[in-house]
């Protein structure tokens, strides 16, 4: 059996790769990255270290060969002949990568295969119906129809955590690849064509769209304020600034407005989603797994989009008429990353510009954007304060004062 996968990558590599290749598929990925593709080809392995708090190990992925995007000819005919897929690209380089698809695609009508389900491992709201008009853009009409039979487009919701690999990480072999122990996938159980394959760490889901909302409004949404206030904070990796009890409990809260707000709408256990959260806390936590705040809190512009993490689960909750405090203050810190980073000064004006043209809010939107504007007010000083660590104390204690009350 054959898996091909589009992106090596930290999650291609360290998470699909894993759960392929132990379901006794031979590996292909494809990639633009000339020096991974090179040493896998070479090679034909690599390996993955497993990081608990206490303890690691490294598995060995093995078997596998890897083609150069750029060859589109040679990726084609590997999607051709696939018998699953997966993409693990990124969300821009999604339009890069759908006329590769569609070429295979098409090889593949051409010789009547049969169904071939994508996985689509990306963090993105709708990504099947994103992916689908993109590829559908270069078949024909015949081929779209093909396609409606015979091609499953299967969102799936990343949970494990993979840090930016560093030097120390890679020990000798830059292919290796670190990671956390969950190696859980769930999938959407109802969007497969033919049977559902039996892959090590899949869980199809029948109510697949609230766990892609679990996932982006309480698993992003924490694991992104716990990145912005540490940054503020002047923490380097996420797990210190979980250990700063404020922090802590704006992430905490912030999650829990989510997850009530999810409870009320597709009737599931609050319970649950608590645990979830707890356990979602004790993994970004993880000390051996050395994430950074920088990489979590990355490109502050896309996850403050108007169906992201942030302003995506503000609307849900407001929608759901659940509270928002914590999810604002947790938008406020995300505003103030991306002015910072843009060397836009801290102004009342500028935050209000930003959530207008970046989260795409507007005059329907006052309430939301004035209760982040009101917690942005209480950061703004950092920009010019000559005892930075001893105010950010103060004004997360401030922060969390107001969002308890209102």
């Amino acid at each position: 059996m054959k898996a091909v996968i589009y992106g090596a990558g930290n999650i291609g590599r360290g998470f699909i790769g894993e759960i392929f290749f132990k379901s006794g598929y031979d590996l292909c990925f494809i990639d633009v990255a000339n020096d991974i593709i090179d040493a896998l080809n070479r090679d034909g392995r690599y390996p993955i270290r497993i990081l608990a708090e206490n303890e690691s190990k490294d598995i060995w992925i093995q078997g596998l060969s890897a083609i150069n995007g750029s060859n589109e000819e040679e990726a084609a005919l590997a999607i051709a002949s696939a018998d699953i897929m997966a993409t693990a690209v990124g969300v821009r380089a999604l339009p890069l990568i759908a006329p590769i698809i569609a070429a295979g695609l098409k090889k593949r009508f051409a010789h009547n295969k049969g169904p071939l389900n994508i996985i689509i491992c990306e963090n993105l709201m709708n990504a099947n119906k994103i992916l689908e008009g993109l590829i559908k853009d270069h078949l024909s009409s015949k081929d779209k129809k093909s396609f409606n039979e015979h091609i499953g487009l299967v969102e799936a919701s990343i949970g494990r955590m993979v840090p930016l690999q560093t030097v120390e990480m890679q020990d000798g072999n830059f292919l290796r690849v670190c990671v956390e122990p969950y190696v859980f996938l769930p999938v959407d159980k109802t969007a497969f064509k033919g049977e559902i394959p039996t892959i090590t760490g899949l869980i199809p889901f029948e109510n697949f769209d609230f766990y892609i909302k679990r996932k982006l409004f309480i698993h992003n949404m924490g694991h992104g304020i716990c990145a912005y206030f540490g940054l503020l904070h002047g923490d380097i990796f996420i797990h210190e600034s979980v250990r700063h009890s404020g922090i802590l409990y704006i992430a905490q809260n912030a999650m829990m407005e989510s997850a009530v707000a999810l409870s009320a709408k597709y009737q599931m256990p609050l319970a649950d989603l608590h645990h979830h959260i707890r356990d979602l806390l004790r993994r970004f936590s993880n000390m051996a797994l050395g994430d950074t705040c920088a990489r979590v809190a990355a490109d502050p512009a896309r996850k403050l989009g108007n169906s992201d993490r942030f302003i995506g689960a503000l609307r849900f909750c407001v929608k759901e008429n659940q509270a928002t405090a914590f999810i604002s203050a947790g938008c406020s810190a995300a505003i103030y990353h991306y002015l910072k980073e843009n060397n836009i000064p801290q102004t009342c004006d500028n935050a209000r510009k930003a959530l207008i043209e970046v989260s795409g809010l507007n005059e329907a939107d006052l309430f939301i954007m004035e209760k982040i504007l009101q917690f942005h007010a209480m950061l703004a000083p950092l920009s010019q304060s000559g005892d930075f660590e001893r105010n950010i104390d103060k004004i997360i204690e401030k922060i969390i004062s107001t969002a308890s009350i209102i």
